[in-house]
């Protein structure tokens, strides 16, 4: 579905999925749970999923001439880490905004974690004091005017590489590694678990898995606790990324399953069961996930097997898209472990 599409390499290859069996067990055993670990993707900079979405968009950037990457994010961003850690890899300079989306405990926390990965790698880094908001932001916009006022060649990367036109065309690839995968194994995915905000990620698999009449069978785990615009947003992108790869089945609202029970109380302040479903994750498979997206995705999917939600013998997918380095911002709510 992507052959026609330019992509620049920035990944180790396909991502390995490896079986949870011991929390499998832990949940009674009824269900297989398995995880493609996204966060294992690649040597920049820790990895994660927004890798996949800069493949693809690169080669634009590349060829436009810009010598700065533009983007934006939370002060603990995983996509800001990313784009800086891509500005490093390909030469060019990196602005990137840093809005305050997440009331925090920690004192260090926009000195810990991600934004010091970004910083460390050499970005420019403006903090700015405005909430969240998975929108196009004044305070991106106002940032590639600076760029553009001092001399320099912006190139602009919307929060998360989402709303980029050819923001969902990695987590197409995604399905289409997957499917490859599977006849590895012998056996097919019943359903696939994804941690859904910005919103390509899950509309890129959502084409993707379309291919084979499995779109419904993408579980999107809401974290931005604003699901209806986030609902939208994935709807859109992944109309616009169908168009793009010419597929023959039409997208329409109820493809984008979006389950909003999880994402309390807000964005990236994990709840008591979020943390209780990273440690548990922790102590039974040594697989770290994130209070901002992958804890509240992994508490989603661990609530969901508690519930019967997924039929006994069904084999589940769970999308690890990275982001362990946010949790370095969590130091207090972590500090007995």
């Amino acid at each position: 579905m992507l052959e026609k599409f330019d992509r620049y390499p920035l990944t180790f290859g396909p991502t390995p999925i490896e079986k949870l069996d011991r929390l499998g067990k832990h949940l009674g055993g009824k269900v297989e749970i398995y995880a493609k670990r996204e966060d294992c993707n690649s040597g920049l900079a820790f990895g994660g999923n927004k890798l996949r979405k800069l493949e693809y968009i690169i080669p634009d950037a590349i060829a436009s001439d810009a010598d700065t990457l533009v983007t934006i994010g939370g002060v603990q961003s995983n996509h800001t880490r990313m784009v800086a850690a891509v500005a490093a890899k390909i030469g060019m300079k990196c602005l990137l905004v840093q809005e305050s989306w997440v009331p925090h405990e920690d004192a260090v926390y926009d000195r810990v974690g991600n934004i010091l990965l970004s910083r460390i790698m050499g970005a420019e880094v403006h903090l700015v004091d405005e909430g969240f908001d998975i929108g196009i932001r004044r305070s991106w916009e106002k940032a590639l005017y600076e760029v553009k006022a001092r001399g320099g060649r912006p190139y602009a990367i919307p929060a998360g590489a989402s709303v980029h036109p050819n923001g969902g065309l990695g987590y197409v690839g995604f399905a289409e590694e997957v499917r490859a995968q599977e006849k590895q194994l012998g056996f097919a995915f019943d359903y696939i678990v994804v941690c859904t905000v910005t919103g390509s990620t899950h509309a890129g698999m959502l084409v993707g898995f379309a291919e084979d009449g499995r779109q419904r069978n993408v579980i999107g785990i809401d974290a931005s606790a604003t699901p209806a615009k986030t609902k939208a947003q994935v709807l859109s992108i992944a109309q616009h990324t169908a168009t793009l790869v010419e597929l023959e089945t039409e997208v329409v609202d109820d493809d984008v399953v979006l389950l909003d029970d999880y994402a309390y109380p807000r964005y990236g302040i994990p709840s008591e069961e979020t943390k209780e479903a990273i440690r548990l994750c922790a102590r039974l498979e040594g697989m770290i996930t994130d209070p901002v997206y992958e804890g509240k995705s992994m508490q989603g999917m661990i609530d969901l097997v508690q519930k019967g939600f997924f039929p006994e013998g069904s084999r589940v997918l769970y999308a690890h898209l990275g982001g362990a380095p946010a949790i370095n911002g969590y130091g207090y709510t972590f500090r007995n472990g």
